[in-house]
C-alpha cells in the first residue's frame, strides 16, 4: 500500500478510519430524481439546467479498519465504460474528480482495497468495478478484492423487471457474476464489530446501507434512501423508485431514529452536500446541520 496522504485526515468511528472518495459528476433529470413532487418545488432546492437535468455526485466511502485490516470501498461510482453518446446524455464530469486520482490522494491502489461493499448494482454505483483495457476487453479494477452483494438484491440485478432493467447494464453485471470472489450476504449482515449493513426495498429489492458506529457517533451511507439533502421529507421519493410506497413506509422509522440518536447521514449523490443530520418538529423532518466528513474529526 503506498504511504497515506498526509494532507487527509481520516475520520475515526472505533477502529475505522473513514474517507470521502469523489468518483466524478454525473447529472440525471430532475423530474425522474423527485417523482410526483412538482418542479416548482423542487427546483427551488436544486436548479436544473436547461435540460431539466440535476447534478450528482457520486461519492463512495474507504473504510480502513485498524482492527481486521481489511480496507473496504462502498460503491464505486458509474466508471468510464460509457461511450461518447451515453456520457453526454448523463453528462459525466471526470474533470471534477475519478476514482483512482481520488484513492491516489488518499495513498491507495486499486490493488489495496480488500472488499467492494455495493449498496445495490445500479450503474452509477458499481460502474466503476470494471475498465476496458487497452485491447478493449473488460477487466476488473479491484484485483484483489471480495465482491459483497445483498442476496435478495442479486436476484433482481439478474433477472430484473423490464422497468429497472435499464439501470442494470450487462458490461457491469456480467463480469460480477462471473468472478470468482463474489459473496452473497443476507439482510443485516455484519463485517466486523461496528460495521453492518441495513437492508431497504422501496428503491430496489435489497438494497444495503452501511451503518457505522461506536458508542459516540453513528454514520449511516444512505445511497438511495436519502439520495440528497432535498429527499429527506417524508413525500420526497424519487421517481426511479421501484417500490415508491416501500420507500415512504422505510423512510419513517429510519428517520426517526436518525432524528433521535444524532446519526450522520452520508450523502452519495448531493453534489454539494456531504453529510446532514436530521430533526424533527410538529411531526416532520428537516435537515438539522450540514458538515463535511472532515468536520466529524
Amino acid at each position: 500500500m503506498a504511504d497515506q496522504a498526509t494532507s487527509i485526515r481520516p475520520v475515526n468511528i472505533g477502529n475505522l478510519e473513514l474517507y470521502s472518495v469523489e468518483t466524478g459528476r454525473f447529472m440525471l433529470d430532475g423530474g425522474a430524481m423527485f417523482g410526483v413532487v412538482p418542479k416548482t418545488l423542487w427546483s427551488k432546492k436544486i436548479t436544473p439546467d436547461d435540460k431539466n437535468r440535476i447534478p450528482m455526485a457520486a461519492r463512495c466511502l474507504l473504510i480502513r479498519s485498524k482492527s481486521t485490516d481489511r480496507l473496504y470501498l462502498v460503491d464505486n461510482g458509474c466508471g468510464d465504460k460509457f461511450n461518447e453518446k451515453m456520457s453526454s446524455i448523463y453528462s459525466l464530469d471526470f474533470e471534477h474528480s475519478d476514482l483512482e486520482r481520488s484513492l491516489d490522494q488518499i495513498g491507495v491502489q486499486p490493488e489495496d482495497v480488500t472488499d467492494l461493499v455495493f449498496t445495490h448494482l445500479h450503474f452509477d454505483h458499481c460502474g466503476g468495478t470494471t475498465t476496458y483495457n487497452a485491447k478493449g476487453d473488460l477487466e476488473h479494477r479491484f484485483s484483489n478484492a471480495i465482491y459483497h452483494v445483498n442476496k435478495r438484491h442479486w436476484e433482481t440485478a439478474t433477472h430484473p423487471n423490464a422497468r429497472e432493467k435499464a439501470s442494470f447494464l450487462k458490461e457491469n453485471i456480467q463480469p460480477i457474476s462471473e468472478y470468482d470472489k463474489l459473496n452473497l450476504v443476507d439482510d443485516r449482515h455484519v463485517f466486523e464489530d461496528g460495521f453492518s449493513m441495513l437492508p431497504f426495498d422501496g428503491h430496489t429489492i435489497g438494497q444495503q446501507l452501511p451503518f457505522i458506529y461506536d458508542d459516540e457517533r453513528s454514520l449511516v451511507y444512505a445511497a438511495d434512501l436519502i439520495p440528497t439533502y432535498a429527499h429527506v421529507p417524508l413525500p420526497w421519493v424519487m421517481g426511479y423508485d421501484m417500490h415508491p410506497l416501500q420507500t415512504l413506509t422505510e423512510k419513517e422509522p429510519f428517520l426517526n431514529e436518525a432524528a433521535e440518536n444524532g446519526w450522520y447521514l452520508y450523502l452519495e449523490h448531493d453534489a454539494n452536500h456531504e453529510i446532514i443530520t436530521i430533526q424533527k418538529e410538529n411531526g416532520k423532518f428537516s435537515v438539522d446541520k450540514t458538515l463535511r466528513i472532515r468536520d466529524l474529526v
